[in-house]
Order: C-alpha cells, then structure tokens, then sequence
C-alpha cells in the first residue's frame, strides 16, 4: 500500500543512533504508546558552543516512526541548537526520500521530540500548548493547536491529509467535522478530500454499471494488488464480505491490531473508490457485528 523509498528502508533495518546515550544532557519525550507511537531524542550538547555533539533515540512505533528518528540524529548532530530548531518535518521527509503521506505524522513527531529535548536542556518547560477544552481528537489526544501549527507549516487543505500528518481523525471519525472548522478557520475555506467526480459531457456515452459478480472480481482483483505491499510490512488482507457499499475486510499479520489500522484501512478503501468509481466504505471483519 505503501511505496518506502530505500532510504527510509534503510533507516528502519539499519536505525542510525538508536539506543540510550551516555551524558545526554537534553532529553525530549513526545507521544504516547497507549495512544500509537511514541519518541525520546537524546541530546549530548556542548555548553560552550551550543553544538549537538551526538544525538539518539528510542522510539516505539512503525518502520516510518524508526526512519524519521534515525534520520532527525543524523541531521541534526553537528548543528547548534538555534539551527537544529529550524529543521522542520518535511526536512526530515526530504532526507528520507520522502514519506508516504500517510506515514507524515512520524516527522511530525521528531520535530516535536527535537524542541522537546532543547527546552529541557535549556532548563524550559516544553508544552504542546494544549489547553482544556481545546481536545480535537480523543482516540489520539490531537489538540487543534497541534493540527493548525501543522496545517500552517505544511499547507495543508484536506481533512485526509491532517489525518496523514497528525493521525487525528484516524480513528472513529467523530472528530472529522472539527478537523474541517480548524481547516476553514485557518485557510478561510473547505477544500474537498472526497475524490472528484468527473462530469459527463452530453455525447459521451455512460459508462455502463458492473453486475454483481464483475464488482466483486474487481474489489478481489484490487485488493490482490494491495497485497504485496502489506505483505512487505509483514501483513495481509483478506475480503470477507460486500454488503452494498459496505465492504469488510480481515487484516492479518502486521496489520492486525496496528495502531495505524485505520490508516491502512483507509488506504484500501481509497484503492477501492478508485478501481470501482463508486464511494465504498472499508470496515474491519469485528464491524460486521455491530451492522
């Protein structure tokens, strides 16, 4: 599902700085393993010059996660502190070859490990700016602070893709409708995640309906092209049943139980709208009860 440039994989089997470190002497710790992933930066910083000599990390999360935490020590030792804080997500993408959008979030999640370990260095008090009443997201505790610093650093126009930079909306989907108010409050409008549908000139002849039988080879035939790629994460999918739009599907492997189990499947479902130019909904086999 998701196309891991070798640099990333690189990164994920062979972690540049992982471990603890000796006398560090700034220590930054950022999200959560109830809630997904979670990250600590060691920093060994000179008090004379303000140089990071040596920086490390300890990360719990996927391969994504472990790259972008890799990579964040290899950019920043060598930098004083004042130019480290420049270093910004994307930055951390850049040095990966990239990321799949919707694996974003892990650099998100460095940049803050890194401003969390230089105030605690510097004697501050790191903050989030969370503030009471300002929670957006409860499945991954995403304030709306968080998710407008982030629409703003990497403009941002989609609900889908701050779920892919920050994760929140990820889950249950009941905080979407905030996330669209942070959207429209920061960007003065609401640009569409939903896939764009073509409009049909006059003369063109209308594409003709799929029976039963050929829209079921084709989810099959889609999700057999799917395969391969979550098979290289250690995972599978398998189609259980189509209710009308509703398609539920078995993740195996890897994938069951993920944190990001929503992510991925909202990628098949994206897959699915595509091959089969109708709006579907993926849902796990678990679902199947409550429907």
């Amino acid at each position: 599902m998701w196309d891991y440039s070798e640099k990333v994989r690189e990164h994920f089997f062979n972690p540049r700085n992982s471990g603890p470190l000796e006398n560090a002497n700034g220590t930054g710790d950022v999200g959560s393993i109830k809630c997904g992933d979670a990250l600590r930066l060691m920093l060994k910083v000179n008090p004379e010059s303000e140089v990071i000599e040596d920086a490390h990390f300890q990360t719990f999360g996927c391969g994504s996660a472990i790259a972008s935490s890799s990579a964040l020590t290899e950019i920043i030792k060598g930098k004083t502190l004042d130019d480290a804080l420049k270093v910004s997500n994307q930055d951390i993408a850049d040095y990966l070859d990239g990321l799949p959008p919707e694996k974003m979030h892990c650099s998100v999640m460095g940049r803050e490990a890194l401003q969390a370990a230089v105030a605690n260095y510097r004697g501050e008090v790191w903050s989030d700016d969370h503030e009471e009443g300002d929670l957006v997201c409860k499945c991954f505790a995403i304030d709306a602070v968080m998710i407008e610093d982030t629409i703003r650093a990497n403009g941002l126009k989609t609900r889908e893709e701050v779920t892919n930079y920050t994760k929140a909306g990820g889950g249950c989907s009941a905080c979407h409708e905030k996330i669209e108010d942070v959207l429209i409050a920061v960007n003065g409008r609401l640009y569409s995640s939903e896939p764009k549908v073509k409009k049909i000139p006059a003369e063109s002849p209308v594409k003709p309906q799929l029976t039963n039988y050929q829209r079921i080879r084709k989810i099959e035939d889609t999700l057999e092209a799917i395969r391969p790629m979550l098979q290289r994460d250690h995972g599978d999918v398998t189609l259980i049943e189509v209710d009308g739009k509703k398609i539920y599907v078995a993740l195996s492997g890897a994938c069951q139980g993920c944190q990001m189990e929503a992510a991925t499947l909202g990628g098949i479902q994206h897959k699915l709208v595509e091959a089969l130019g109708e709006l579907v909904q993926v849902l796990p086999v678990g679902a199947m009860a409550n429907h």
